[in-house]
């Protein structure tokens, strides 16, 4: 790449950091109790500038670096803290933050790239299952200490994006003929989301040993 296309990046980079330092400035002098909507909207632009700048630097290490994408994006997979376990025949699959809404679009590269890589480096090195009539269940998690307005509508949220990501790998097909979609809402010490897949037969004892072991269910859907 040349030096000038490099520059003209870096400073477009730069402005982005200069707006979400502002950003961040005015949600700390925001007072959270009597504008609550007004800290929404700031923590929300600052999080999605925030994404859009570590994407911003990952192409621009691509292009001008010997780093492949493909060995990047397994290391952001471990900065995420994105988790895969096979065990009694659940795919369970944990990634640390709650989905995005459908019209925040900056957030799903971000996300979705380190979620494949990750998934196809598991592949390499495990088993995988082969779900044909299966179970996806998508438990979004919430931080308890966190006001309760923050919780979505699952239909607001990129759980299909997701979705297509992970079919890739464990299933025959995520078509409705195939695939049953429910979601859960609970609370936890911070905020995550879990999909789990399975074999349809196994859903019922699944779901009754996560109402065992989680805090609450606010709600159950398909």
């Amino acid at each position: 790449m040349e030096r000038h296309i490099i520059t003209k990046r870096i400073s477009e980079i730069m402005g982005d950091i200069s707006r979400l330092t502002s950003a961040l400035y005015a949600m700390d002098t925001t007072d959270i109790q009597r504008y609550p909507d007004n800290y929404e909207i700031l923590s929300t632009d600052a999080a999605l500038r925030g994404e859009k700048i570590a994407c911003r630097l990952r192409h621009l290490l691509y292009a001008g670096t010997s780093i492949t994408k493909k060995d990047y994006l397994l290391s952001a997979g471990v900065m995420h803290g994105i988790e895969i376990k096979y065990e009694n025949g659940i795919m369970e699959i944990t990634l640390p933050c709650l989905l995005p809404k459908r019209k925040q679009r900056q957030s799903t590269e971000f996300l979705l790239d380190p979620l494949n890589y990750t998934l196809d480096k598991y592949a390499d090195n495990n088993p995988m299952p082969r779900f044909r009539h299966c179970v996806v269940c998508f438990s979004l998690v919430y931080n308890r200490e966190t006001p309760t307005r923050r919780i979505r509508d699952y239909d607001n949220l990129e759980l299909k994006q997701i979705l297509d990501v992970v079919s890739v790998y464990i299933m025959a097909d995520d078509s409705g003929l195939l695939c049953d979609a429910y979601n859960t809402t609970e609370l936890g010490d911070a905020d995550c989301t879990i999909i789990s897949v399975m074999d349809k037969d196994s859903f019922p004892d699944w779901l009754e040993a996560r109402k065992k072991t989680i805090e609450s269910i606010v709600d159950f859907s398909e």
